[in-house]
């Protein structure tokens, strides 16, 4: 039942970007003078939810709460074309939701625009390797019969991606509009959030392409590719 679907869609993407906005401004109050210690227990915190609610909400919606996601589903499987604009939208409108609870939490504006700029080459370079990353550790999985390892998998990957990459891997269009609302430590600026956006799809298009090559579906699922 697609309603369903959208909820879990929703609700799960609500509570990552809690999860992301509120650990960052936790961060900056537990330690307000060392931003590497601000940028683990942010990356820590992010890695646990997206695990638990790939738990709760993979067998309702796949568990998406991503555009990019949704997208390379539909490229990569058989996500019906009529369901990206319905899971798009309440992905963007869950982030949002996310973000505003979140400062509500912590006692401030439910809407304060971030002002962190985040507009630089390196940064978008680090955005095209955050998403396709992402995408093609999914698909990977996804296409070798390793479902059960989804959760823990891409837990791991943001966890260390957080890391690893210069943006600090937002990875996700949704993600990147539902942080503008939040002038603290996850925010992004508004005007720094569209070539975030156009590189994560660049990075998409990349993941595609990869796994198209490197696990076609001309064999069994979890048949070894040679």
């Amino acid at each position: 039942m697609l309603t369903r679907k959208l909820v879990a869609e929703g609700v799960g993407t609500a509570l990552l970007l809690i999860g992301v906005v509120g650990s960052g401004i936790m961060a900056e109050r537990l330690s307000p003078t060392d931003v590497g210690l601000q940028l683990f227990q942010n990356a820590a915190a992010t890695a646990a939810v997206l695990f638990a609610i790939i738990l709760m909400f993979g067998p309702v919606s796949g568990a998406h709460f991503n555009p990019a996601v949704t997208l390379a589903d539909w490229a990569l499987g058989d996500f019906p074309r009529r369901h990206i604009a319905p899971y798009i939208a309440v992905q963007v409108a869950g982030a949002a939701v996310g973000t505003i609870l979140a400062n509500l939490m912590f006692d401030l504006d439910a809407v304060d625009w971030s002002t962190k700029d985040r507009s630089a080459g390196h940064l978008w370079l680090g955005e095209v390797i955050a998403t396709a990353g992402l995408v093609a550790l999914i698909f990977a999985l996804v296409r070798t019969g390793r479902l059960r390892y989804v959760a823990g998998g891409v837990a791991a990957y943001i966890g260390g991606a957080y890391y690893f990459t210069s943006s600090t891997s937002f990875a996700n269009p949704a993600v990147t509009v539902g942080r503008m609302f939040s002038d603290t430590f996850a925010g992004i600026e508004p005007s720094s959030a569209p070539m975030f956006i156009v590189m994560q799809i660049v990075g998409l298009v990349a993941a595609v392409l990869l796994i198209r090559f490197v696990y076609p579906q001309d064999k069994p699922a979890g048949e070894p590719v040679s």
